[in-house]
């Protein structure tokens, strides 16, 4: 039986890898890389400078598969665009596992950690039930958000708080309005202007774990202008950027 191992690789910083994804990354003969074009390939150079450092016979095969276009968030029938989308990449996982034999090990190198707003675990799921042999096994890894929490040197909850998720789609929908805290992601519009006129604080960070790491933090009102100029320069720069914040309102009695 095929053997697929999900590999969570960390926000960014090599040093994030566990020893149990170090493990896993030398047991691979196949390691299925997303081409996401050129303004992600930077992405990728993270991924193989990985290889390169903790892999220790470098006897494995890349195998690129492009990643297709979706709708954006905001647009109706968001959630009937993310299923073909994954249609999409399940027919392109389907003709990338042809590379391993019957009893061959591939992994994908998922950046964070692949339970936190991946796709990959849930496609292979699909595979699963509709026949597919695959023994999976997946392999956790630093996620965006403790990373952000980490190097603001900040904790996720306060006493008694629930730590809370969500994207930035449903936050503009006015989801996180009622929220004491909450930790924000995939939000291209920097929706966190909505929380301008309260005493709301950000903690803000891209490129998290790399050597282009930018972090910001302060009163929303304060510092958001800041956020949007830098994001901007940055994203010019390097053609691609991932982001993440946490947004953090007084404490309430």
């Amino acid at each position: 039986m095929r053997t697929i191992l999900v590999i969570g690789i960390g926000a960014g910083n090599p040093d994030y890898l566990t020893v149990q994804a170090i493990s896993a990354m030398n047991r691979a003969e196949v390691f299925f890389m997303p081409d996401k074009g050129e303004e992600k390939a930077g992405l990728n150079a993270i991924r193989l400078t990985m290889l390169e450092r903790f892999v220790a016979k470098p006897l494995y095969r890349l195998v690129d598969f492009a990643i297709p276009s979706r709708r954006r968030a905001d647009t109706p029938g968001y959630r009937d665009a993310v299923n073909e989308w994954r249609d999409k990449l399940e027919a392109a996982y389907q003709r990338m596992f042809a590379e391993l034999g019957e009893d061959g090990v591939g992994a994908f190198l998922v950046w964070g950690d692949p339970t936190l707003y991946d796709g990959t675990l849930r496609i292979l799921k699909d595979m699963q039930g509709a026949g597919w042999e695959l023994a999976i096994e997946v392999i956790p890894g630093i996620s965006a958000p403790q990373a952000l929490a980490a190097q603001h040197q900040v904790t996720l909850n306060r006493v008694g708080e629930a730590v809370t998720i969500i994207t930035g789609r449903r936050v503009g929908e006015g989801e996180a309005d009622e929220l004491s805290s909450a930790v924000v992601m995939l939000d291209n519009h920097q929706v966190f202007r909505r929380f301008a006129g309260e005493e709301a604080e950000i903690f803000w960070g891209a490129y998290l774990g790399t050597a282009d790491e930018i972090l910001v933090a302060g009163k929303v009102g304060e510092v958001m202008d800041e956020i949007e100029r830098v994001r901007t320069e940055a994203q010019t720069k390097n053609g691609w950027i991932m982001d993440t914040y946490m947004i953090r309102k007084p404490e309430t009695d």
